[in-house]
């Protein structure tokens, strides 16, 4: 069995299409999946969420959303503006661990980033992943800012123990500017490894098949596809 947690270094970064990317994969080697939802922000009841797009892509049906508040904001902000309880990041990592006593993969989907809060204590998905004893995959936007995003995020995983399992590219541009070309080495040695994989934008609004090709392409061999950072870092960098 084993427990994955994808975070990333913002809100927007591409978390929900590299878990359906890491979990199409999965199912397509006949690995049993489960993909977990801590908290959805920013989606009414009866819309469809983050899970759903998993569903889609991936075809992932063992899906589990902990709770859902309608307002952009944070989990803890967002909870306490509807009056409702906040998530109960304890109780998450018992039933992940449940899950994880039957499913080979189970991905955990943050909200956010790795420091936003889920109640008002200051709970994070770092302190979820550091409960479960899982490495964090993180998803990096590849564009100018990211440097800093990241560096932060990992400064604050290291400060925690916290083991990583990878940076991905979440929405690599098909015209990639400069700043994204340079950013490719920087992000690797902020890493100290090469990059574990760089989805294409636009990757959720791709037909499954596709977008199983898609995922196939995107992540290196450890995630199930056959990403090489190398030959990423040469195309981008002549």
């Amino acid at each position: 069995m084993s427990v994955l947690v994808v975070t990333g270094t913002g809100t927007g970064v591409g978390k929900t299409v590299v878990t359906a990317a890491v979990a199409a994969l999965a199912v397509a080697r006949g690995t049993d999946v489960a993909v977990v939802k801590p908290a959805q922000t920013g989606v009414a009841a009866g819309e469809p969420g983050d899970l759903d797009e998993v569903r889609r892509l991936a075809g992932v049906l063992e899906l589990h959303e902990h709770a859902r508040f309608p307002n952009p904001l944070s989990p803890a902000a967002a909870a306490r503006e509807c009056g409702a309880a906040p998530v109960d990041l304890h109780r998450s990592a018992k039933q992940v661990r449940d899950l994880a006593t039957r499913r080979r993969l189970v991905l955990v989907e943050g909200a956010g980033g790795l420091l936003v809060r889920y109640d008002e204590d200051g709970a994070t998905i770092a302190d979820l992943a550091h409960d479960l004893d899982a490495p964090l995959l993180v998803v990096v936007d590849p564009r100018l800012g990211t440097l800093n995003h990241t560096a932060l995020t990992l400064e604050a995983m290291a400060h925690r123990g916290l083991e990583l399992a990878g940076l991905v590219v979440g929405a690599w541009p098909a015209d990639p500017d400069l700043a994204c070309r340079s950013n490719i080495r920087d992000l690797e040695t902020l890493a100290a490894r090469p990059l574990v994989g760089a989805m294409p934008a636009g990757a959720a609004q791709l037909p499954v098949t596709t977008f199983l090709v898609a995922a196939r392409a995107g992540l290196g061999p450890t995630l199930g596809g056959s990403f090489d950072a190398a030959d990423f870092r040469r195309v981008h960098q002549r």
